[in-house]
C-alpha cells in the first residue's frame, strides 16, 4: 500500500515537474504569408526560425503557419496562436499590420513583431531591412549589363518597401548607363509563380535583357533561364541553383540574428516596443556572391558601393534629384530621410508610368 503510495507521489511530482517545465519554455508564433519551400521571403524567415530553434534549443517551443492571406485569415492565425499560449508571434508581411495591430490589443500580454510595417503599440514591434540598398548595387549591375537598354521590373505591390526599390535601382542604373529604361510590371502578388513567370516572359517580349524582382518566387529565373540572354537576380533568397547565369547576384534577407536577439530580450524580460530597419552594414541585408557571369570591372564596382553602403559613407537616395513630375526631391549633396523614405509614394525622374493607386 505504501509502495503503491509511493509510486502515485512520484507520479504526481514528475507531472508537476513536466508541466513547469512545459510552462517555462518560451513559445513563438511565426505568421507567413508564403509557403517555407517559395525559395524567397518565406524560406529566409523559416531560416530565422529554425536558427531560434537551435540556438535555444527546449527553452523555446515554436510553431509556424504559411501561406496565410493577408486580411481577416492573418487575424484569425494570431489569435488562435496567442489563444495557444504563444508568448510572441512574429507577422512576417505587410499587409498583416492592421491584424497585428487588432489582436494585440486583445492580448496585452502577448508580444508582437512585425515584419515591414509602420504601425506600433505597446507590445507591438516592428522590424525591416533597408533592402533599396541591395536594389542600387543591383541596379548598377543591370545598368552596366544591359545590352538593350531595357531593364524589366516585377513590382508585387505598389507600397512603398516595393516603390523605394524600384526608384534605387533605377537611380543607380542611370548612374552606370544613362540610357537606360525601366518596364515595370506589376504582379498583385507576393507569390504566384504562374503570375511572376508570365510578367517576366512579357517583360522580356518588351526587351528586356535584366529581369529585376520584387516577388518571392523562383519562376523569373526559370523564364529567363528559357528565354536565354537575359540577367536575373535572386530575390530574398540566394536562388543560387541559377547561378553562375542567368542569376548573377542577389538581395539576402538575413532574419537570424534579429529574431534570436528578440527572443532573448522576451526570456530576459528585457523587450520593449521599437522600430529596427538595418541595412547591409548591420548584415540584415546580404548580397550574394557576384557570379563570374559579371565582368571583373562591373564586380569590382559593385563592391565597391556595397562597402560605401555598408560603411555610411554613401547613401542610396543621395541629391540631386528629382521627382518624376521634374520638382526637386533632393538637392545636390542632399540625402533622404528615413520618414522620406518610409513614406515614398513617386517615382524619380526618368522613370515612366504612374504608381497604380
Amino acid at each position: 500500500m505504501k509502495f503503491t503510495k509511493l509510486l502515485a507521489s512520484a507520479a504526481l511530482v514528475m507531472g508537476l515537474v513536466t508541466a513547469a517545465h512545459a510552462q517555462d519554455k518560451t513559445k513563438l508564433g511565426f505568421v507567413y504569408v508564403g509557403p517555407i519551400g517559395d525559395g524567397g521571403w518565406t524560406h529566409e524567415h523559416e531560416k530565422g526560425r529554425l536558427a531560434v530553434q537551435e540556438r535555444f534549443g527546449d527553452k523555446v517551443e515554436s510553431v509556424y503557419v504559411e501561406s496565410v492571406a493577408e486580411g481577416p485569415d492573418a487575424e484569425r492565425v494570431m489569435t488562435q496562436m496567442a489563444l495557444d499560449g504563444a508568448d510572441m508571434i512574429f507577422a512576417t508581411s505587410f499587409g498583416f499590420m492592421d491584424p497585428t495591430i487588432n489582436v494585440a490589443a486583445k492580448f496585452p500580454d502577448v508580444k508582437f513583431e512585425h515584419a515591414t510595417g509602420y504601425k506600433r503599440a505597446d507590445n507591438v514591434s516592428t522590424y525591416s531591412a533597408r533592402f533599396y540598398e541591395g536594389r542600387a548595387i543591383q541596379g548598377l549591375i543591370a545598368g552596366k549589363m544591359t545590352k538593350s537598354n531595357v531593364v524589366g521590373y516585377i513590382g508585387s505591390y505598389p507600397i512603398p518597401e516595393v516603390i523605394r526599390g524600384i526608384n534605387s535601382a533605377f537611380i543607380h542604373a542611370r548612374k552606370a548607363n544613362p540610357d537606360v529604361q525601366f518596364k515595370i510590371v506589376w504582379a498583385y502578388t507576393w507569390f504566384d509563380p504562374a503570375k511572376e513567370a508570365d510578367a517576366a516572359k512579357v517583360l522580356i517580349e518588351q526587351g528586356a535583357d535584366v529581369i529585376l524582382q520584387h516577388t518571392d518566387s523562383t519562376a523569373p529565373q526559370a523564364a529567363a533561364q528559357e528565354a536565354g540572354n537575359v540577367v536575373t537576380f535572386g530575390q530574398a533568397s540566394d536562388m543560387s541553383q541559377y547561378a553562375p547565369y542567368p542569376r548573377v547576384s542577389s538581395i539576402i534577407d538575413d532574419w537570424a540574428p534579429y529574431y534570436i536577439a528578440r527572443t532573448q530580450a522576451l526570456m530576459d524580460g528585457t523587450w520593449e516596443s521599437k522600430d529596427t530597419w538595418d541595412g547591409i552594414g548591420a548584415g540584415m541585408v546580404g548580397i550574394g556572391e557576384i557570379s563570374d557571369a559579371v565582368p571583373a570591372d562591373i564586380k569590382a564596382e559593385a563592391l565597391a558601393l556595397k562597402a560605401s553602403l555598408a560603411d555610411g559613407s554613401y547613401h542610396a537616395f543621395t541629391g540631386p534629384l528629382n521627382k518624376q513630375d521634374g520638382t526637386e526631391f533632393l538637392a545636390d549633396g542632399a540625402t533622404a530621410d528615413d520618414a522620406t523614405l518610409a513614406g515614398m509614394n513617386f517615382y524619380v525622374e526618368g522613370i515612366e508610368g504612374t504608381i497604380p493607386q
